[in-house]
């Protein structure tokens, strides 16, 4: 995996097609939202300045020294990531704009999420 800068990687997307890269920023949801941005300015519609990601089923997520993945129901709750600084390691898919495509590309195969 390659650590990149959120501004680096939308400066240079077209080098980083099918690379692995790992990645901070915020993440937001909502319906239809899954979107990692650099900051704050995310208003929920993707002007180019946001990633969608794409949790796979294919790759579970558990917290940090647990057996608890990352979306399952526990205590009343899911873990709440939304609004939070995250890390992820994924693939950069260009072909891929996410919902309706209004994303710049999807980051896919999710392996690591860092809070």
């Amino acid at each position: 995996f390659k650590t990149i800068s959120f501004k680096q990687l939308m400066d240079s997307l077209d080098d980083y097609d099918q690379q692995y890269i790992e990645i901070s920023g915020k993440y937001e949801e909502d319906k239809g939202i899954s979107a990692l941005v650099n900051d704050s300015l995310f208003t929920g519609s993707a002007d180019g300045s946001a990633l969608w990601v794409d949790f796979s089923q294919d790759c579970p997520l558990y917290l940090s020294g647990t057996h608890q993945g990352l979306f399952e129901y526990n205590d009343g709750n899911f873990t709440q990531i939304n609004d939070k600084k995250i890390t992820l390691r994924g693939v950069i898919v260009l072909r891929s704009k996410g919902k309706n495509d209004r994303y710049k590309a999807t980051i896919e195969r999710v392996s690591l999420v860092k809070l």
